[in-house]
């Protein structure tokens, strides 16, 4: 694997990270490697520059490379996280080893592990149907005002419930072990292609998760005298009024990471990783 053009998307308040960033764009350019930076908050720029890039480097935490896997999610660029975050759950490699490591990624000794997102549809009456991809969660939740929101719920056209509750989070593998995990649903595998639905703090309805099949649609229908929010991964954020309905399913886009680390067991090192020890 050549690497023509390297970009590398950095936290925009974490010093460190942008330090090790330009570290790492001064080691890549003395080896005959174009490499660019840009801050995960300038979503049109990075996206912008992600053509006829090879390899993305991330230096910030799991919100770092859940930014950048927006930008990448058309193209398929290969990610590798480099760890200044408190958890670093998705990255690859801590800021010690970030150089060291960095020949073994160039000499194409790394391997690519391959992550389900989800796609969501959401419509508003009298709006264009607006579409989103995630790899962590879309979430349904409440807005500031701290009251309870309905969200009728059907998998495949089928009524499931309504929930009674602070929201309902819609969550893949990858993201199992994130917001979903703190409300009380499962972990899987990370590659897996099954995915979760969980209510948050549900009220005299079903206070269950369920884990559906790839093939599932899941069908949230808003129901609320006071404003709810869509949020997709964290940082992309949606107002929803009643009879706004979200369509989720299991995307056809995946997310690709580039590792150089022994591929071990999710399971043995699981403990370990929600804890923030590598």
């Amino acid at each position: 694997m050549a690497f023509k053009r390297i970009g590398i998307i950095y936290h925009p308040l974490n010093k460190a990270a942008h330090s090790l960033a330009r570290k790492l764009a001064e080691f890549l350019d003395s080896g005959g490697v174009p490499a660019w930076l840009c801050s995960a908050w300038e979503g049109d720029e990075l996206k912008g520059q992600i053509p006829g890039t090879d390899l993305i480097l991330t230096t910030g935490g799991d919100g770092t490379i859940l930014r950048a896997a927006q930008a990448v999610v058309a193209q398929s660029t290969p990610i590798t996280g480099i760890n200044l975050g408190k958890l670093g759950f998705m990255a690859e490699l801590s800021a010690d080893e970030a150089i060291a490591r960095l020949p073994a990624l160039l000499a194409g000794e790394g391997w690519i592990d391959e992550r389900a997102m989800l796609e969501a549809e959401l419509s508003t009456a009298g709006k264009e149907t607006e579409t989103f991809y995630a790899l962590n969660d879309m979430v349904v939740a409440r807005g500031v005002v701290a009251r309870i929101i309905y969200v009728e719920t059907s998998i495949n056209d089928q009524s499931l419930t309504t929930y009674k509750a602070d929201g309902v989070i819609v969550a893949t593998a990858t993201g199992s072990t994130g917001y979903s995990l703190s409300a009380g649903g499962p972990v899987l595998k990370p590659q897996a292609s099954e995915f979760l639905l969980v209510p948050i703090l549900p009220h005299l309805s079903p206070a269950y998760s369920l884990v559906l099949e790839p093939e599932a649609v899941v069908r949230l229908r808003v129901s609320t005298t006071h404003q709810a929010t869509l949020s997709v991964d964290g940082h992309i954020n949606r107002p929803l009024s009643s009879n706004d309905t979200i369509r989720v399913r299991h995307g056809q886009k995946r997310i690709r990471f580039l590792r150089v680390r022994p591929e071990t067991s999710f399971y043995s090192t699981l403990e370990q990783r929600l804890k923030g020890n590598r």
